[in-house]
Formats: C-alpha cells, structure tokens, sequence
C-alpha cells in the first residue's frame, strides 16, 4: 500500500475522475491509472468504479478511510518534526443544511483562522449522513444517529426544535370551527428523506397527503414559508424575527418536534480532527438545546429528518 498510490485514491474519489486526480497530484492521467492498478493488484481487489464519477467498491472504501487518516497523520507528523508548512490537509465533514444555516456558523468563524487545515463540507441528511463515515467520504459528521459507525466516537451535542408555521393568511384560510384543515392546508418538504411534516401530518390522523411543494434549500424553505406557498417545520434557531413581527405564526402553540444531534468523528489521534470536534461542541452547547438522545456507549441510526 505505497504512499503515492493511497493519495492517488484519494484524489480519484474526491475529483470524480482519473483526469482531475491528475491534474490534482500534477501527473499524467496514465500514471494515476497505474497507481490505482498497482494498488487494486495489492490488495488483490478491484477499489475503484470506473463511472461517472468515479466511486469505491466495498473495499475501495476501506482504503479510502485508511489513505484519509494516513494523509492527516504524515501531515501532523511532519510539522511535529519541524518540516516546512505543506499544503493545507482536506478534512471532510458531513453536515445537515438546518444546522449548516444555524448553529454550525461559528465553526466556520473557527476553521478560518486553521492555516493548515481545509474544510470540506458535504451537505446531507443527519440521518443518512453515518453512510459516508462508513465508506470513508469524510472523517466527522453530525448526524441523528447515535450508534457509532465501526471505528468512530460519537457523543451528543444537543437537540434542534423544529416548530410548525405558516403564514397568518393561509392560517386563517384552512382554519374553521374544527380547528385547522391539515388534510387540505397545503405544505412544503425539502426533498424525499424530509419527514418532519409527514410525521406531524400522521399525528394529526392525516392519511393523504395535502398538497406538497418541494423546496431543496434551508433558506429557501424559510422564504417559501414566509410566501404563503404552504406551511412548514422551520427550525427555531431560523425563526429570528418572524414570529416575533407576525410574519409567520405557530399552527399549535405547543406543537414541535427536537431532533436529537449527534458528533460522530473517527477514533484518530489527530489534533486536526480533535480540534473541529471541540469546535462543534462549543458551537453546539451554544445554541442547540439540551440533549434528550440516547447515550452510546462507546465505538462500534436515529429517525430520518432532512438535510436543509
């Protein structure tokens, strides 16, 4: 498992294909497809899907975990024995877009002052995001999930609340004196794996759907709201004003749903990938509420929501 091969992995998988890796690791598109060869012929497997884009075969992506965790410690090695400053390391976290839009904020005001470290964000669903941790896309994710992936820590962060509003015309539209109309109001999900609606819609013994609007962005989904379009679950940290000016209101007063957040991250002795975990929990124990998930108890999924 040569050095330069695992690095070519790497550049393979986050590129996309054998011309960017190249153009990447500044080499020739034929001497990638020799490392990857090379490197397949070791382990006596096939690691890479020659597809647009690329991706690994079940044991391509062990090796991409383990070529990410060797990058960051020859990095963390070097500059430990004094080497000049190399180029900034790649560190691939998974992050769900209400949080991404929210709390998550001042750890982007953190990793700004990390001049040896790049951020690389992967926007996805906390309930889906344990999968890339698992095929070694990135090193850290929040997630709903509180079993840890096989060689991970996970601890809790906190909880999001997620609150049902709407405008008070299309309120007052689907209101009569039996109360709100859910199975008519019409109502907004950001894509497939958002279930929050749905699940109040259940709760309220709504069989069919209502009319659905589908809004894939976090601040998209607010102004949608806000438009009248249909109403939503907002998270609370994203409601900064418009309850309090009338904008939008609650459809229940009491009515919400906290979804419990979770910091996965690889069991690696990294001040890297220490130092974004202290980050998040800093930012997390900030903001979020506290946490009310299950506790695991130590390195080996939770309800679906939305990645917004």
């Amino acid at each position: 498992m040569n050095l330069e091969h695992l690095k070519a992995l790497v550049a393979v998988i986050d590129e996309g294909t054998f011309e960017a890796a190249a153009d990447l690791l500044r080499v020739t598109p034929s001497a990638v497809s020799q490392r990857i060869k090379a490197l397949e012929t070791s382990v006596g497997q096939v690691l890479v899907r020659r597809r647009l884009p690329c991706t690994t075969t079940g044991a391509g992506a062990l090796l991409l975990r383990m070529a990410r965790q060797v990058q960051v410690l020859e990095a963390e090695t070097a500059a430990a024995l004094g080497a000049a400053s190399g180029p900034r390391v790649h560190l691939p976290v998974a992050v769900n877009a209400d949080s991404l839009a929210t709390w998550f904020v001042p750890v982007l005001h953190r990793a700004a002052a990390w001049g040896d470290s790049a951020l690389d964000l992967h926007v996805e669903d906390q309930g889906y995001s344990s999968q890339l941790l698992r095929d070694g896309t990135v090193m850290g994710a929040v997630t709903s999930d509180p079993v840890p992936v096989s060689g991970c820590r996970v601890e809790l962060l906190g909880s999001m609340r997620y609150i049902p509003v709407a405008t008070p015309g299309l309120r007052r539209s689907f209101s009569g004196p039996g109360g709100l109309d859910w199975a008519a109001m019409p109502v907004l999900k950001f894509n497939a794996k958002d279930t929050l609606q749905q699940q109040l819609l259940a709760a309220k013994g709504v069989q069919q759907a209502p009319p659905t609007h589908t809004v894939p962005s976090s601040q998209g989904f607010l102004a949608a709201v806000r438009a009248g379009l249909g109403w939503g679950m907002i998270p609370e940290l994203q409601l900064s004003g418009e309850l309090a000016d009338g904008a939008l209101v609650r459809l229940e007063e009491a009515a919400h749903q906290d979804v419990a957040l979770y910091w996965q991250a690889w069991s690696l002795d990294s001040h890297r990938l220490a130092r974004i975990g202290t980050a998040v929990r800093e930012a997390a124990t900030e903001q979020l509420r506290p946490g009310t998930g299950q506790e695991p108890s130590g390195p080996s999924r939770a309800g679906s929501t939305r990645q917004k």
